[in-house]
């Protein structure tokens, strides 16, 4: 569990900083300005992708396709209640604001699932080779 849980910091630490980067240098390109509350929403943003993208085993028993779908959804729940919170809390969000919320995470989050899957199914077909080449030895 331990091993887990250091693996999930590790990775919300490099989507993070990765997202704060890209974000800092689209900030310079058109001359705008970010506040504190926008690196909070960025930072949450990203626990809560990580976190379901770390839950990928649950859906083992699905293809891979349900799988991502499914996580998409669980994800874009979870922002959408955040947002909510946000809303009544902070500060309230306008029609327009939920649907660039909503357009600003979705662009990320399919390049770094893919990217995350992408790692994920090659490091399941090493273990696989790895597993047939001992059992070829077996034999």
């Amino acid at each position: 569990m331990k091993e887990k849980v250091k693996e999930f910091l590790v990775e919300l630490c490099c989507v993070y900083t990765f997202l704060s980067v890209l974000g800092a240098i689209v900030n310079i390109i058109a001359g705008t300005e970010t506040n504190n509350i926008n690196v909070l929403v960025m930072f949450a943003t990203c626990t809560i992708a990580t976190f379901v993208l770390f839950l990928h085993k649950l859906f083992d028993n699905f293809s891979p396709l349900f799988m991502m779908i499914a996580q998409y959804l669980i994800a874009s729940a979870l922002i959408g209640g955040m947002l909510l919170l946000i809303s009544i809390f902070v500060s309230p969000i306008s029609p327009r604001g939920w649907f660039e919320f909503y357009r600003s995470f979705t662009i990320p989050y399919i390049f770094l699932a893919g990217f995350y899957y992408y790692r994920v199914f090659s490091e399941t077909k090493k273990q696989d080779a790895l597993i047939k080449e001992i059992q070829n030895l077996q034999k």
